[in-house]
């Protein structure tokens, strides 16, 4: 694999990091900026939004420029959002920073996944995206257990102070890692750019990744306080839990490549969606349990980023048939989607949370990513029947 990928995987690793760091971090927010825990929760999905809309809009706005400088601009802005949420005096203002560093994520793995997948032969492509997005597993690892215990220990200013070094580590990376020689962006005009949304087979990726992160984030979004209020751990016995999922999904990132490059993406999907939903239904029996909790949140995150190659991958494979030249912007709507999902799943999260109660918000988020299962399941049909006239 190309030097080049470990310059993405740095920077994802410093993306992934202030995105899921503040799952962690909701009680203590909330506790003091003096905010409900579902407004806290909101912070998840407003991060989750300024991706879904700086993905496919500043993925095409930034087509033409070069790949290298590109990539060098967005982890400065990265930087400047997590300093800006590092100095934020209230709620309102921390809102502004999270949208901001938002809109960096978007364009940063939308662009990021069709470069890792032209550096690598094509039947390594599900593999190297996989690579790509171990940035954020490795993040899930050290960055977001160590970000939540110094927010717990000096507040959740420095986190984001910690955070915007990695950005600084993360340009530095890019600038010395990253060729100058990448090709740009596929020139596309908007009619190109607007004709991904009307192909079906981009359409059910997009909403397949949706609805599987909108499931997964429905519960994840409040994991923390499920673990504290429900199972009964304090504040640091969190941290460890989040090492511990961690490093699941480490393992379960690298294996969802894998497979997805053995058995094809949609079978792989298939395999995935339906792990999660029993995982996901099974935290509702289990979380009262520290043991059998943790050991649910070690399963969990095997399944939990899975199927980012295998989603990531396949939306990239149906842009090079239906849309050549809007390739870039196609993958840019998945990063969307995902973020889309997460969005929703806090919002729905959020929504369970005040009007049900926490524990509602495990068997709710499996049902949702049954959806997920029902249309790869869909997919699959139709592509078998495609592939019949074709063999024929």
């Amino acid at each position: 694999m190309p030097l080049a990928l470990f310059a993405l995987t740095l920077s994802a690793f410093a993306i992934g990091t202030t995105e899921f760091v503040i799952v962690g971090l909701i009680p203590t927010i909330a506790e003091q900026l003096h905010v409900s825990l579902p407004s806290a929760g909101l912070l998840v999905s407003l991060y989750a939004l300024g991706v879904a809309i700086g993905a496919p809009v500043l993925t095409a706005l930034t087509g033409k420029l070069p790949r290298k400088w590109l990539l060098v601009g967005l982890m400065a802005l990265f930087t400047a959002g997590n300093l800006l949420a590092w100095q934020a005096p209230g709620y309102e203002s921390l809102i502004v920073a999270r949208v901001l560093t938002g809109l960096a994520h978007g364009v940063f793995f939308s662009v990021g996944s069709t470069i890792a997948t032209g550096l690598v032969a094509k039947e390594k492509a599900a593999s190297a995206i996989a690579i790509m997005f171990s940035g954020l597993t490795v993040a899930l690892v050290t960055g977001v257990p160590l970000g939540t215990w110094i927010g717990q220990q000096f507040g959740w200013r420095e986190t984001f102070l910690v955070v915007s070094l990695l950005g600084v580590i993360a340009m530095v990376g890019s600038l010395l890692l990253i060729p100058n020689n990448l090709p740009k962006g596929a020139a596309s005009s908007i009619r190109e750019q607007l004709s991904v949304l009307t192909h079906k087979p981009l359409l059910l990726v997009y909403a397949k990744t949706a609805l599987g992160y909108g499931g997964a984030f429905t519960a994840f979004t409040f994991l923390a306080p499920i673990l504290q209020q429900v199972s009964g751990f304090g504040a640091n016995a969190v941290s460890l839990i989040l090492l511990v999922y961690g490093v699941s999904v480490a393992v379960g990132n690298i294996w969802g490549g894998k497979l997805a490059d053995k058995m094809g993406p949609l079978p792989a999907l298939k395999l995935l969606f339906a792990g999660l939903a029993l995982v996901l239904l099974a935290l509702t029996f289990t979380a009262p349990h520290p043991v059998l909790a943790v050991l649910t949140v070690l399963v969990w995150g095997a399944f939990a980023f899975g199927n980012v190659p295998g989603l990531q991958v396949l939306v990239v494979k149906q842009a090079e048939i239906h849309t050549p030249n809007a390739v870039d912007v196609a993958s840019g709507l998945n990063i969307a989607a995902f973020n889309v999902g997460i969005a929703l799943g806090s919002v729905v999260g959020g929504f369970v949370v005040e009007h049900l109660g926490l524990m509602h918000t495990p068997w709710i988020g499996a049902l949702i990513v049954l959806l997920a299962y029902g249309l790869t399941h869909i997919s699959e049909a139709s592509a078998r029947r495609a592939a019949r006239p074709a063999i024929a």
